[in-house]
């Protein structure tokens, strides 16, 4: 018997719509997820939603599960939490994260979804792909035990970040961003907060978190001799500009990327499926409660991306919701 179902597109840069989907039944090996919560990966899928992704980069950027292509019809997202209606006897009923866009119910394979542990909530669940990114990012930085750490950018990935580094022995951590409101979720998170202006310097290492050439120069800036800037920015189709003059030779520092679409090098003993359970795992703290800022129900959601993509409405992760939840 087919299922239907209802999925978010992107018709057009800057216009999206609901459209309806027919599912056929789950194979042997596949399952039946009926979606309860998505979430809004803001910087990435406004820059998607804007049809701001560089012709260049449109396999890169492809989500595991997404249809169409970039710049539009596009239906897109990695953020989802669902419960198992038919599948393998060991999956039915459970709760599962999947990299699958904004859609009512879906079926993938099985070994697509991965089961949350009990101590998750599946509201904070939807953050897996986000604490992923931030654990592969910490890979690749390596921080080391007394290290004087900087996090430039207080949105979904900068505070993924900072979670984690909190957890670190004898890290000092500070979280700088140009909103001021940002401070209430580095006190939930318990670190410090500085603006731009303000933050503090001879740092060992910054994550650089900002999408923003100005935040990428302030974290040079802020660095000891022979630091690093970890770079997790994604600019799209935006040329950046720094000043590489003065001090950057003279103290040998550096900037280095991490790129979340494959593991770090650092620990080529670990798989995909093993980051993606890690992070789950680590979202059992309540501390990451503070990277979901708000709520809005599935069909409400092409006006959620328009405000998101304007800037009109302020969020980290913005949590959609299905059904009665």
């Amino acid at each position: 018997m087919t299922v239907d179902a209802h999925a978010f597109w992107l018709r057009a840069p800057g216009e999206g719509e609901i459209r309806p989907v027919r599912l056929d039944p789950p194979g042997p090996d596949e399952v039946l997820v009926r979606t309860r919560f998505s979430g809004v990966s803001r910087g990435t899928e406004t820059l998607v939603y804007t049809g701001r992704v560089p012709a260049d980069q449109h396999a890169a950027m492809r989500a595991p599960f997404q249809e169409g292509d970039f710049p539009a019809p596009v239906k897109y997202g990695y953020l989802n939490v669902g419960t198992v209606e038919a599948g393998p006897a060991e999956l039915r009923g459970r709760t599962v994260f999947c990299l699958y866009p904004h859609q009512s119910a879906y079926v993938v394979p099985a070994d697509a979804v991965v089961v949350v542990p009990d101590g998750v909530p599946a509201e904070r669940a939807v953050l897996a792909g986000t604490v992923e990114t931030a654990v592969n990012a910490l890979w690749d930085a390596a921080p080391l035990v007394g290290d004087r750490v900087t996090v430039i950018g207080g949105g979904m990935v900068g505070c993924g970040v900072t979670a984690l580094l909190a957890r670190f022995p004898g890290v000092k951590v500070e979280l700088v961003d140009a909103d001021p409101a940002r401070a209430g979720v580095a006190e939930a998170l318990g670190v410090d907060f500085a603006l731009p202006a303000d933050a503090t310097g001879d740092r060992d290492l910054v994550v650089h978190a900002s999408a923003s050439a100005a935040g990428l120069q302030r974290g040079l800036e802020l660095l000891r001799p022979e630091g690093t800037v970890l770079e997790l920015s994604w600019y799209g189709d935006r040329p950046v500009t720094l000043a590489l003059g003065g001090a950057f030779h003279s103290r040998r520092l550096g900037i280095r990327s991490s790129q979340v679409g494959t593991v770090s090098p650092r620990r080529a003993d670990r798989s995909y499926a093993d980051r993606l359970a890690l992070a789950l795992d680590l979202l059992a703290d309540p501390a990451f409660d503070a990277l979901l800022t708000g709520r809005s129900r599935f069909t409400d959601l092409p006006d959620v991306l328009d405000r998101l993509a304007s800037g009109r409405l302020p969020a980290l992760c913005h949590l959609i919701t299905y059904g009665e939840e």
